[in-house]
């Protein structure tokens, strides 16, 4: 049954790290060997045993509208006609920042990176530019991406400055970040009272890396006051929730606005690509316009900007498709909640939007501390292991989101919550 894809595995754990380009593939978190994809096909992905496996993870985002969605498709193919790379400017640049600026009453200028890592990081160097200010202030179970300054963990104290989790990260590197409880407003005051050199708050406002846990209004509207009140700058990284939550991402859904918004994946519709946006003051002292410094050889590559901006286009034109998206993430997630209820199995879920998450725990948890110790991950393993046997793909780890697609349809969310009763039934 997966044959070819253990052998795939073997093949390329020979000359890949790890067998996979990126840690969460090597499903680490719930064992067993990681499908070896050979293509998609709308709602599915197809594996190179011929595995057909609905998708609930779509690419970790960006593929809205599915698998080889035909106008995007075609887009890219006439793109690639004309050339894969130019390193000099195009107009589709242009349209696509015309596009994302045009949803958003807080931004004026995008600048297009390749990845989010990238967005994240410029972001923060532009906050810090910007501020004339050292300290970067984080939370924990909210991933930025893995530039060093943001590869940290919590110290000992309350509110500390962050110690380095990976090796080959110097100390010196996350001494200007601080780390605090996502969801905990007490420390987040606490971690202004301890410094005044606070250049911005960079924060997932619908935290999709400890699962999906939505920060708290309140939590949000103090991270707003004490940015005002300190000279800081808030920072949404909406990488992840871009377009997504919402057609305005996390934006449209929160009473917060920020001064520098971060994206990724959606925008460029599957294709890698990142953007930091904000107002005409903040953004134009970016080089080459003013001193603080920022360049990508191949951001703004045409084929992504091609995929992104058919895909924005289509959702401007199809404003309805997020009532839908939203519905159907409900009625999956509802649904898993009711089997689970009746075999006695405790599961909180919730949804943003296209985006949802499913917790196996005694109750919902606000914040990485509490997904870490309330959540039983040996569950969780063994449910991603029978749906996967059963031919459904859900992200590979508790501490990540699932993404639902305009072409899954009410049958097939149907057909998966039967077979997570199934398996339910032997827990």
């Amino acid at each position: 049954m997966f044959e070819n894809s253990i052998k795939a595995y073997e093949d390329a754990k020979k000359v890949i790290p790890g067998g996979v380009d990126s840690p969460v593939r090597a499903f680490k978190s719930v064992g067993g060997t990681p499908p070896f994809i050979d293509r998609g096909e709308g709602a599915y992905l197809v594996d190179v045993d011929g595995n057909r496996y609905l998708d609930f993870v779509q690419s970790w985002g960006p593929l809205i509208f599915g698998h080889c969605n035909e106008d995007i498709e075609n887009a890219v193919l006439d793109t690639v006609k004309k050339g894969l790379s130019f390193g000099a400017p195009s107009v589709l640049e242009t349209q696509l920042a015309v596009e994302i600026v045009d949803m958003y009453d807080n931004i004026d200028k995008v600048r297009f990176v390749s990845s989010g890592t990238e967005a994240t990081m410029s972001a923060i160097r532009l906050a810090r530019g910007v501020t004339g200010k050292n300290n970067i202030l984080k939370f924990e179970g909210c991933y930025h991406g893995h530039s060093d300054s943001l590869l940290v963990q919590a110290g000992s104290g309350l509110a500390t400055f962050g110690t380095p989790s990976s090796p080959g990260v110097p100390a010196d590197f996350t001494k200007h970040t601080i780390v605090c409880e996502f969801n905990n407003i007490e420390n987040l005051r606490q971690c202004f009272k301890d410094s005044d050199d606070i250049a911005c708050i960079i924060i997932e406002p619908i935290a999709g890396n400890m699962g999906l846990v939505p920060a708290s209004e309140e939590f949000l509207a103090e991270c707003r006051k004490l940015c005002n009140e300190n000279g800081t700058l808030l920072i949404l990284d909406e990488v992840m929730s871009g377009f997504r939550a919402s057609l305005t991402g996390a934006h449209g859904v929160i009473n917060v606005k920020a001064d520098i918004i971060t994206f990724g994946k959606v925008i460029g519709a599957g294709m890698p690509v990142g953007a930091f946006a904000s107002t005409s003051d903040i953004m134009e002292q970016l080089s080459p316009n003013g001193a603080i410094y920022q360049a990508g050889t191949l951001s703004g590559n045409p084929v992504a900007m091609a995929a992104g901006l058919t895909s924005l286009k289509k959702l401007k034109a199809n404003p309805e498709i997020y009532d839908e998206l939203e519905r159907k993430s409900k009625k999956l997630v509802n649904g898993l909640k009711e089997v689970a209820d009746k075999n006695g199995v405790a599961l909180q879920v919730d949804t943003r939007g296209s985006m949802f998450g499913f917790f196996f725990a005694e109750k919902m948890p606000t914040n990485f501390s509490e997904v870490s110790n309330l959540c039983d991950f040996d569950r969780f393993a063994k449910f991603h292991h029978e749906m996967i046997k059963k031919g459904f793909y859900f992200a590979c780890s508790q501490y990540e989101v699932g993404f639902m697609s305009t072409v899954i349809t009410d049958e097939e969310i149907d057909a998966c919550i039967n077979a997570a009763d199934d398996i339910m039934k032997n827990f």
